[in-house]
C-alpha cells in the first residue's frame, strides 16, 4: 500500500509546521487541507478527531517536545500509514495482562493467547512503546521493570467501521433512542476474549498447588489489562506503571561487598506439581474447551461466575463460586417441582440443594463432595438471608468453594466432549448417577 503523491505532499506540509504549533491544529489550513483530501480520496466522512489522533501517534513534529524530535516518523511513512489505516478492514487488538504475584510459570500457547515472560525489548514491541511516547510525553514506559513479571497476552481480530470518526469517537455516533442505563448481563470486567483465556487457565487446580492458601489460593492476580490496538485512528491508553504491581525490596551485594537495594516481584509460591500440571494446558486442550463451550452445557454463565470468583474478594468470591456450581449443574425444575417428569424417578430427592449436590458428586465421582456442597450452601443461605450466627469464613471453606466450582466446571467440559446432547438430558443422567452418593 502506498499513499498518493497528493497525500504525501499534504502530510509534508503539516510536518513543516514549526514547534509548538498552532493553538488549534484542527483549524490550521494544512490540517483542513489534509482532512478534505482524505475525505475526497477515501470517503467515510471528513476526518477531524480521527486524523488528529493519527497524526499524534505518527509523531507530528510540532506536537513533540524538542528533546523527543527523533520520535517523529518521516512524512512519507506517515502518509503511507494513514493510507493503510483507511484501507484496512480489520485491526489486531492485543490485550496485555500482567500476572501479578505469579510464581515461575512455564510458557503456554493456546488459541491466540500466550503466557510468558518477555524481555524489555519484547515488551517495548508488544506495547508499541514509541507510539506511547508520541502520545504521552511525560509518562515513560517502564519496560525493564515490567519485564520482571509474567504476562498473559490475548490477541483478537476485530472488524473495523469504514468511517474513521466512528472508530475514534464512537460515543458521538450513538443513537439516543436507547436505554443508556441498560446492563448486558453477559459482559464481564474484562473483554470477552480475555475472560475466555482466564476461564481456561482457571480450570487448573491452583488451589491444590498453592503453598500459601491462607494468603491466597490463586496462582496469580490480574489487577488490570492494557489494550494495544493496531488501528491508527484509536487513541492508545497511557502506559501502565510498574508500581501498580506487587514488588518487594531485594538486597544484594555488589562486587565490593556493599549492600544494594533492588526490587523483585512478590510471588505466591506453588508446589512442584504446578509445572507438570500446567504442561497439560496446550493448544489442543484449548480447542477441546472451545468445543465443549459450544454445547448446551455451557449455555448458562458457568465461565462468567468462575472468572468472577477469581476476580472477586471476600464473601463475593465464595458467592461467585457457589453460583458457578448452580449455573453448571442446576435446573429450573430443581426449584419448580411441577416441571419435573411424570412420574419423577427421584421423587424422594425433593430439595433443589440435594439434587444439585447429587450432580456435583456425579461429576466429581466423589461422595464427600455431597456434604461439602451442602455445608457451603448452608453458609451461603445464612449469609443471603441474614440469619444470625454466621461466623467468619475459614480458609478451608473458601478453598473448598473454589475447588468444587473448578472441579464441576472441569468435569462439565469432559461430559460435553462425549457428545452434544440437550442440557436437561445430561443433567438428568448426572442426577441418576449421583443419587447413590446422597
Amino acid at each position: 500500500m502506498a499513499a498518493s503523491p497528493s497525500m504525501i505532499a499534504a502530510v509534508e506540509a503539516l510536518w513543516r509546521i514549526p514547534r509548538p504549533g498552532p493553538d488549534n491544529l484542527l483549524a490550521a489550513p494544512s490540517f483542513v487541507a489534509l482532512s478534505e483530501l482524505c475525505q475526497s480520496e477515501y470517503g467515510g466522512g471528513k476526518p477531524v478527531f480521527a486524523l488528529s489522533t493519527a497524526l499524534r501517534s505518527l509523531g507530528l513534529p510540532c506536537h513533540l517536545p524538542a528533546n523527543s524530535a527523533g520520535l517523529s516518523l518521516d512524512p512519507v511513512t506517515a502518509a503511507n500509514a494513514i493510507d493503510e489505516a483507511y484501507k484496512r478492514k480489520t485491526t489486531m487488538r492485543r490485550h496485555l495482562c500482567p500476572l501479578d504475584l505469579a510464581d515461575d510459570l512455564p510458557v503456554l500457547n493456546f488459541g491466540s493467547s500466550q503466557v510468558a515472560e518477555f524481555s524489555a525489548d519484547e515488551l517495548t514491541d508488544l506495547f508499541d512503546a514509541p507510539r506511547l511516547a508520541r502520545n504521552f510525553h511525560s509518562q515513560p514506559f517502564e519496560a525493564k521493570r515490567l519485564a520482571q513479571f509474567h504476562w498473559l497476552v490475548v490477541e483478537e481480530e476485530i472488524e473495523l467501521d469504514p468511517r474513521p470518526e466512528v472508530r475514534t469517537a464512537p460515543f458521538m455516533y450513538m443513537t439516543f433512542d436507547r436505554d443508556f442505563g441498560e446492563i448486558d448481563p453477559h459482559l464481564g470486567r474484562f473483554p470477552p476474549a480475555v475472560e475466555a483465556a482466564l476461564f481456561f487457565l482457571l480450570l487448573a487446580p491452583w488451589e491444590q498447588w498453592s503453598t500459601m492458601q491462607e494468603v491466597d489460593w490463586r496462582g496469580f492476580r490480574v489487577p488490570w489489562i492494557h489494550t494495544v490496538d493496531d488501528d491508527l485512528f484509536i487513541r492508545p491508553s497511557p502506559p501502565p506503571s510498574a508500581d501498580s504491581l506487587t514488588l518487594e525490596p531485594w538486597i544484594v551485594q555488589d562486587n565490593w561487598g556493599e549492600d544494594v537495594e533492588l526490587e523483585r516481584p512478590t510471588a505466591l509460591r506453588l508446589d512442584d506439581d504446578a509445572q507438570s500440571g500446567l504442561a497439560l494446558f496446550t493448544d489442543s486442550a484449548w480447542r477441546e474447551l472451545e468445543t465443549a463451550r459450544a454445547t448446551g452445557l455451557f449455555e448458562t454463565p458457568v465461565a462468567h461466575f468462575l472468572v468472577r470468583g477469581f476476580l472477586a474478594d471476600g464473601m463475593d468470591e465464595v458467592m461467585a463460586h457457589m453460583t458457578a456450581i448452580e449455573a453448571a449443574v442446576g435446573l429450573e425444575m430443581d426449584h419448580k417441582k411441577w416441571l419435573r417428569p411424570k412420574p419423577d424417578p427421584h421423587k424422594k430427592v425433593s430439595s433443589a440443594t440435594e439434587r444439585v449436590a447429587a450432580r456435583v458428586a456425579a461429576v466429581l465421582n466423589d461422595r464427600a463432595s455431597v456434604q461439602a456442597y451442602k455445608d457451603l450452601f448452608e453458609l451461603r443461605s445464612t449469609f443471603v438471608h441474614g440469619r444470625a450466627g454466621l461466623q467468619k469464613v475459614s480458609t478451608a471453606q473458601r478453598v473448598m468453594a473454589r475447588s468444587l466450582a473448578r472441579g464441576v466446571a472441569r468435569g462439565l467440559v469432559d461430559v460435553a466432549l462425549k457428545g452434544a446432547r440437550p442440557r436437561t438430558d445430561v443433567l438428568s443422567d448426572l442426577l441418576d448417577h449421583g443419587v447413590q452418593y446422597l
